[in-house]
């Protein structure tokens, strides 16, 4: 079964790389890289300048951006990297950086449709995101579409990547090769180790007493943490790399070099050879790790309080940069200089926390534990909050507070699932997700380019 879900993953993923990669060189070359003009703009976006408490929406653009990042920076930068290096090797980050930079474009146009065409749940509240802009500005033979984007978000927003790797990583740095460790206990046919069932009630708990609270106080927390974690890991990361700094110049080389060469592939050849399966493997990873073009982000700026839909465009295109232009990088950094991805047989969270340990001792375990708890917890928040307006777009809102609970039940799920299989799953989820998102995008760019214009001559003596 492990063994069809990995080659399903594979397939689906194929016609998926050249959807987000050519559709986002679509999006950049199409807008005329106005966006990008546009970054210190965003910035001041973010800080609040152009807050209105009485613009339609639920949370501020920053709060949004903060729920977006939540989810994205999360454990896919400290485990999806190292498992991206595993299987590809240094090249694999390259494709990444290629992936969030043609990403951020396509988060511009996404997520400026999102607010352009909000809609309203069950409840009459004001909601954003593809399946509403689907229904919203397309027509009826669209909208199964949006039916697809919305059954694959709640499989594909599910914790269990978050808390099999959180809880992976407790166990690695705190109870290693204990007894404790070891201990199982059956359910049914099944063996479960009792130190994961404990850490995922643990984890459900705590998730469950913000995500009752709704996006207000999701965003609020995310607001709060997502700075904190960030700062934490950046500093982390950051004296490793002084430890090693003789190193970078020749890892950043190989990064380029590699790329090309496929000389340290471990996968399966794809798109015709090694290079086509280190290409796959390294979007991937990006794409699961800053979501751009599966649609995620679109859902959270599209509860922004805003009037102006380029405003979110251009504060969600920052996500992919953060994410992976910078948090995946320090990831990727820390596991080349150290020599840990040569040297060790580990993988995933287990493979970063090697190299945390090589450079900095037992501090930097805990270092990177604090860190992959912070990661792991806010995401564990916002998934929820995809996954719940998914499924009250389709079955009302009532329904989403049901989800809720079976979102948190699933947590402990993911803490005692295999990796392997986890991460498969998800990526197949996601992988569909992108079909409904990019496929609007295109539909509906050039409503997206006369809003921009419109915007940018209205706004041209407060740029």
């Amino acid at each position: 079964m492990s063994e069809f879900i990995s080659n399903l993953a594979t397939h689906v993923w194929t016609p998926v790389l050249f959807l987000l990669i050519l559709g986002g060189l679509f999006f950049l070359f199409y807008s005329g890289f106005i966006q990008y003009k546009y970054f210190g703009h965003a910035i001041r976006i973010l800080r609040g300048k152009y807050n209105n408490p009485n613009d339609p929406g639920q949370i501020n653009a920053y709060e949004a951006l903060s729920t977006a990042l939540a989810s994205t920076v999360g454990m896919g930068n400290i485990a999806g990297v190292a498992a991206a290096i595993s299987i590809g090797g240094p090249g694999a980050l390259f494709w990444m950086w290629v992936t969030a930079f043609v990403g951020m474009s396509t988060n511009f146009f996404t997520s400026t449709l999102s607010v352009m065409y909000r809609g309203s749940d069950s409840e009459g509240v004001i909601q954003g995101g593809p399946m509403y802009v689907i229904r919203e500005a397309m027509s009826r033979s669209w909208y199964p579409l949006a039916v697809v984007f919305c059954l694959c978000a709640m499989v594909g927003c599910l914790p269990i990547f978050q808390a099999n790797q959180l809880t992976q990583a407790i166990i690695d740095i705190g109870f290693s090769g204990t007894d404790l460790s070891k201990s199982v206990f059956f359910f049914g046919s099944f063996e479960i180790n009792t130190l994961k069932f404990v850490i995922g009630v643990i984890l459900m708990i705590i998730s469950a007493v913000v995500i009752v609270g709704g996006i207000q106080r999701i965003g609020s927390w995310a607001g709060k943490m997502v700075p904190l974690m960030i700062v934490v890991y950046f500093f982390s990361v950051l004296a490793i790399l002084v430890l090693h700094a003789g190193e970078i110049p020749a890892m950043l080389a190989m990064v380029i070099r590699d790329a090309f060469a496929a000389e340290h592939y471990r996968g399966e050849p794809a798109l015709g050879g090694l290079v086509g399966g280190l290409i796959v493997a390294g979007v991937r990873r990006a794409s699961f790790s800053n979501e751009a073009g599966i649609g995620t982000a679109p859902m959270a700026l599209g509860a922004s309080k805003s009037s102006e839909p380029i405003r979110e465009g251009l504060v969600s295109m920052m996500s992919p940069a953060i994410d992976t232009l910078v948090v995946c990088t320090l990831t990727a950094l820390a596991i080349l200089v150290t020599g840990v991805w040569q040297t060790s047989d580990t993988n995933g969270v287990s493979l970063t926390a090697t190299a945390f340990e090589s450079s900095l001792g037992t501090t930097g375990k805990l270092l990177l534990l604090v860190s992959a708890f912070f990661f792991a917890i806010t995401s564990l928040f916002s998934y929820s909050y995809y996954g719940n307006k998914a499924i009250s777009f389709l079955a009302g809102v009532k329904a989403g507070r049901y989800y809720d609970y079976f979102y948190l039940s699933t947590i402990i799920i993911g803490a005692t699932a295999s990796m392997r299989d986890v991460m498969n799953v998800i990526d197949i989820a996601y992988a569909i997700m992108a079909f409904p998102t990019m496929l609007s995008g295109f539909v509906l760019a050039p409503r997206v380019m006369k809003e921009a214009r419109s915007y940018f001559t209205r706004m041209k003596g407060n740029l």
